[in-house]
């Protein structure tokens, strides 16, 4: 390769000059700094294109437990999660050629009623209404991650209101 056509993103991550990144071009740098991560919330709700969100940082998940990763550089904002949520609802995902996991539809409106603190109540009620709209994801769907994720009493009296 030439001189100068590779520059340093972020630690230990390089791209080449001549190639113009995409819109998940920081989402596919943050999943490789965080290959255990998964894509949520904000960062889901984006890819999916539920709402009108635009995050300014990568939402992503880690286990409970795990230790949070240093990245400085990027935007990123780390939530955790435990148990059943870390599995169910998770398919798998490629950005930019970086291979990862981001929650479903379905799973992604359900986490936004259990994080409405961080993400906004607001936020929670206009990804519900769009994901039914535009049929992402079905009442039944959404009602399902909820009994996963623990999260009836949150979302069941508003799905119940909007199906009704």
């Amino acid at each position: 390769m030439d001189a100068g056509s590779v520059e340093k993103v972020a630690r230990g991550l390089y791209r080449l000059t001549d190639i113009e990144p995409t819109e998940h071009y920081t989402l596919a740098a943050v999943c490789a700094r965080v290959p255990g991560g998964i894509v949520c919330l904000l960062s889901a709700l984006s890819v999916h294109g539920i709402g009108t969100q635009l995050p300014w940082q990568e939402w992503i998940a880690i286990p409970h437990k795990a230790r949070a990763p240093q990245l400085g550089e990027l935007p990123v904002k780390i939530v955790r999660f435990s148990g059943a949520s870390l599995h169910y609802g998770v398919v798998g995902a490629t950005f930019e050629g970086v291979p990862t996991r981001i929650t479903s539809p379905a799973r992604t409106v359900v986490d936004c009623f259990r994080f409405r603190r961080l993400v906004g109540k607001d936020v929670a009620l206009e990804a519900l209404r769009d994901a039914l709209r535009d049929h992402q994801a079905s009442a039944d769907e959404i009602w399902r991650a909820a009994e996963v994720c623990r999260a009836k009493s949150l979302v069941g009296p508003v799905l119940e209101l909007l199906s009704a």
